[in-house]
């Protein structure tokens, strides 16, 4: 690996780019807590590249953690670097000028490694933007000597073959130890002179959870993957995820950056546990972050009070995969209160157990939370579909629940349901927008009036690690069929306290699409983005023409990827990436059949 040239942008930013930007507070850095060293005394630059918006990527706590973690060691430098929004691209463009950090405006292309979080499939093509902005070659073939090491983490590592021509190499699982073994290699091999596919070979050999595309290939056979082998003798074909072991200890930055520009989330963050106890069969997070750990309550408030005092944030979010099921909620919550009430820090709860005893006995030691709304993700109206999703909530129990959260103060509740799940029927559709009535209406008990009820459908998408992954998406038609049944439930019942809100079809069928594809997708997202694809997540710049002609050019089509179903015995484009056994999940989808079945 070369010694970097550093170029900094500072004075080309503030002259010919923050005056002619809509929101420079996003670009201009400086905020209270940020770490800038002097990267010109630093052995290594690492640039942390978000691809969405200032606002969405100060709001992502893994970014911060490792942007923490990695200005903790000695001689090496990391800074921020967030996808610009349409308009900041266009000045860019045309003054010619390159993507630069926040921290030191340095251009990335000066950094030893950018290296990407990944959260969605449709960030895919602001990740080849943020490279080209960058001046930075968008296939890691082409990538010379002098270019950066380009790395990738997050959960959609677990699925990356989408995205496998782009990076150099990906992290699979948890960041925090992994991220301090890989800068140390790359830093000595900075030190002896190798070059970077040296580096990359070392990391590969070394590292379970390090997967580097270049060093594998597959064979198809027509739509299916024939076999997936190493080009290079020795190398591992099974990968597994890095795991913190010791989470009561991990890394969490106590002086969090305070944004200039309102972030999505402004609040103080604490991660409580890591994992889910639940197995929700279309959710892969329940499945890849495995085992499950917990901080204690001594060291989550702790955490809390250091942050509130570096930041001065009004509200302390408790976070998790499922907060409501972390053992010693009523012990924390009561302890965040005692401290956190006469500062009028508000506490903010994800959501709560469907379990009316417990939010009975927290109630009294709720009166810091905010009432404002109580998020329940039931996911499927009938008892039956629960069940065949393994979610197996009662009625009756979401109905005490629900009276007990009332009683206690909530005015509102948001419920998230998915529609296109196995075994579903048009009653099951309906019955969305009438346990949505009868939960709003619970609320006269209390105090004779009507609960607002916001509701927030999703289209399911099947994940790859997952039971639901061998199946395909439901179509298009069906999703807006659904849709219209539920706005004419509504309508029928003049229940207009009821707020639905639906995910956008298009995205969802494209979320699939990518998300269980091969490596053959990497042209695709590239011809997508070469026609303008950007901020697909965002419905203001998303067009679903632009997707749809990409695959066309290839010769597929992106709503037949989505409903494709694979085979049990079928080589899958994600099992080599880490998650639970292949045996494992086919166990769990036979359950799901048998269920639907009967």
């Amino acid at each position: 690996m070369n010694k970097k040239e550093l170029t900094i942008l500072a004075e080309r930013v503030e002259s010919e780019f923050l005056p002619f930007v809509r929101r420079p507070s996003r670009y201009i850095g400086g905020e209270i807590n940020q770490i800038k060293k002097d990267l010109s005394r630093c052995d290594l630059m690492v640039a942390l590249c978000f691809p969405d918006v200032y606002e969405v990527g100060m709001s992502h706590t893994g970014l911060m953690i490792i942007y923490d973690i990695i200005n903790k060691i000695d001689g090496v430098a990391a800074e921020r670097v967030f996808a610009p929004w349409v308009d900041a691209e266009k000045v860019l463009r045309e003054k010619g000028i390159g993507l630069f950090s926040l921290e030191s405006k340095a251009a990335i292309s000066s950094f030893d490694i950018v290296g990407f979080s990944l959260t969605n499939e449709l960030c895919y093509t602001n990740v080849l933007n943020m490279l080209d902005l960058g001046g930075i070659n968008i296939r890691s073939i082409n990538r010379g000597e002098d270019e950066p090491l380009v790395i990738a983490g997050g959960g959609i590592s677990n699925c990356c073959e989408p995205l496998a021509e782009f990076i150099d190499l990906f992290v699979l699982g948890d960041g925090e130890d992994a991220v301090v073994e890989l800068i140390k290699l790359v830093k000595e091999g900075k030190e002896y002179g190798l070059t970077k596919r040296e580096v990359l070979l070392s990391a590969a050999k070394k590292f379970e959870w390090a997967y580097v595309p270049a060093f594998y290939e597959f064979e198809y056979d027509g739509e299916r993957i024939k076999s997936f082998e190493t080009t290079v003798a020795e190398l591992r074909t099974r990968f597994e995820n890095a795991v913190v072991e010791d989470f009561e200890n991990a890394v969490v930055p106590l002086r969090p950056i305070v944004p200039f520009a309102k972030a999505v989330h402004e609040r103080v963050s604490v991660e409580i546990m890591r994992g889910c106890p639940g197995r929700c069969r279309f959710c892969q997070a329940s499945f890849c972050r495995r085992p499950i750990r917990y901080r204690s309550v001594e060291k989550i408030i702790d955490i809390a009070k250091a942050c509130y005092e570096a930041t001065g944030f009004d509200t302390v979010s408790l976070l998790s995969l499922s907060t409501a099921d972390y053992p010693k909620l009523e012990e924390l919550v009561g302890g965040l209160q005692a401290h956190f009430q006469d500062k009028h820090v508000g506490l903010s709860l994800p959501s709560l157990r469907v379990d009316q005893s417990a939010i009975t006995s927290l109630a009294e030691s709720l009166s810091s939370v905010r009432k404002g709304g109580l998020t329940i993700a039931v996911e499927a109206a009938g008892e039956n579909l629960r069940h065949i999703i393994n979610k197996p909530i009662k009625d009756e129990d979401l109905f005490a629940a629900a009276e007990a959260a009332y009683r206690a103060g909530w005015q509102k509740l948001k419920l998230y349901f998915m529609v296109g799940l196995p075994g579903e029927t048009e009653e099951d559709i309906k019955q969305i927008v009438h346990l949505s009535f009868q939960l709003a209406k619970l609320r006269k008990k209390v105090d004779n009036k009507t609960g607002q009820i916001n509701i927030t459908v999703s289209w399911l998408t099947p994940k790859p690690h997952t039971p639901f992954g061998w199946l395909g998406q439901k179509p298009q038609a069906y999703f807006e069929d659904a849709k219209q049944i539920i706005l004419d439930e509504k309508r029928k019942l003049r229940a207009r306290f009821l707020q639905f809100k639906f995910h956008k079809i298009e995205q969802s069928v494209l979320e699939s699409a990518i998300g269980r594809g091969n490596r053959r997708l990497c042209e695709v997202i590239e011809a997508a983005w070469r026609n303008g694809a950007r901020f697909d997540l965002w419905d203001e710049c998303f067009d679903y023409d632009i997707w749809q002609r990409a695959f066309e050019k290839f010769g597929m089509d992106v709503e037949k990827l989505a409903a494709r179903k694979f085979g049990r015995e079928e080589i899958l484009p994600w099992e080599h990436l880490g998650g639970p056994e292949k045996e494992y999940l086919l166990g769990h989808l036979e359950e799901t059949m048998k269920k639907f079945e009967n």
